[in-house]
């Protein structure tokens, strides 16, 4: 452990650490009012869980090791919807087993962030290979937020950030961390509590008797009532009345998924972000994420040092995907590459939005191992010559 972090009761470690990603995690969410962890041992995972037992307690706040992810998926999904602010953290195999509770999650419209540290299938190789299973691994109609940091800062801020959405949207949110960042030591500046902005749950003002739990406008979602305090309330996966119901209604159920995925689809615009690096005279660019984004960001400076004109988007959010601005700078380039650690599936997408307009390169490293910045490079020139 940081030796900084050591014996102190302190939600915000205001200060500049030397510290490992998946420490930086733990004190996002504790800076953020994370009150409620469950988790089960699973490397490269363990040091988050590790922190967060000794951590959480210290701030008054619950830690409970699971017997398995199930266990730990729907712990925090019960602990939310009875108020709390809750996170779990795991790696890819172990992310398998959530699906049915982040469906779940879902439908009930439970608030919480998930941790993926994404390692190779039995091993502890680097990879992004489960960004496709953020998006598409429960079952039934849903929206996904996934935010993808690319250092141990990141980790920090975007657990930060990951825990806002969530709680703004009623939205399980998916943190995809990666065995290149969480293991690594960097410098991590946490700033003062008072400039930390916390989004604050809608609590309904309505009495038990007045209350609809899924009663909400179109686009949104409904405001909050805890269990455990008066509000009798049905969560159930099923489809439900917006008194929580079960009483099928072909009508009533698209209106429910509409409004569901609606919170997350129509409001895109405040949901994604990204950076912009080097565009502003781009003849081609990068779409990169995670900890791509590095030897990206370096093939990028060996490149115009070469003469070609090449900038980067970095997709902090990359589910819900950022399509205008995704098209928007293939209409202005004559070619997009597609960097990412896995066999090119994220890639795709960046096709399907790209193609009209400007052709996308797949440079893509399947060997459980980050690019180099002399790969992506050399990638680049070979495509462009």
């Amino acid at each position: 452990m940081d030796k900084n972090l050591k014996h102190k009761s302190n939600r915000v470690n205001s200060g500049i650490h030397f510290m490992l990603g998946n420490y930086a995690v733990v004190e996002g969410a504790l800076a953020v009012g994370c009150n409620y962890f469950a988790g089960y041992p699973i490397t490269p995972a363990n040091e988050i869980s590790e922190l967060m037992s000794k951590r959480l307690p210290e701030v008054g706040g619950i830690f409970v090791q699971g017997e398995d992810e199930l266990f730990s998926i729907y712990s925090i999904i019960g602990a939310s919807l009875a108020g709390a602010k809750v996170m779990t953290a795991t790696a890819s195999a172990g992310f398998n087993y959530m699906q049915e509770g982040i469906g779940y999650a879902s439908a009930v419209e439970a608030p919480c962030v998930i941790v993926d540290v994404q390692r190779c299938r039995g091993e502890n190789f680097a990879t992004q290979a489960d960004v496709m299973q953020m998006r598409w691994g429960a079952s039934g109609d849903y929206e996904s937020i996934v935010l993808a940091p690319s250092t141990a800062q990141e980790l920090f801020d975007f657990t930060i950030l990951a825990f806002n959405l969530a709680e703004e949207f009623r939205n399980p949110v998916i943190v995809m961390s990666e065995t290149t960042i969480a293991l690594m030591r960097e410098r991590v500046k946490i700033p003062e509590k008072e400039s930390i902005e916390i989004y604050k749950r809608m609590y309904t003002s309505l009495t038990p008797e007045e209350y609809l739990p899924f009663k909400a406008k179109n686009n949104s979602p409904p405001e909050f009532a805890p269990i455990g305090e008066g509000y009798h309330n049905l969560y159930t996966l099923n489809y439900h009345n917006e008194d929580g119901t079960i009483d099928w209604d072909a009508q009533g159920y698209k209106k429910l998924y509409q409004r569901i995925t609606g919170k997350i689809r129509e409001n895109k615009d405040k949901i994604c972000k990204t950076e912009l690096c080097f565009l502003d005279d781009a003849d081609v660019a990068i779409i990169a994420y995670g900890s791509e984004v590095r030897p990206a960001l370096d093939a990028i400076e060996m490149a115009r040092n070469d003469g070609i004109k090449i900038g980067m988007l970095k997709l902090i959010t990359v589910w819900p995907i950022h399509e205008n601005l995704i098209k928007d700078i293939a209409k202005n380039v004559g070619r997009i590459f597609a960097v990412e650690m896995n066999i090119g599936k994220y890639a795709r997408e960046i096709e399907r939005i790209c193609l009209p307009f400007c052709p996308v390169s797949h440079i893509t490293k399947n060997e459980g191992i980050i690019h180099t910045k002399e790969e992506i490079y050399k990638a680049i020139k070979e495509d462009l010559s």
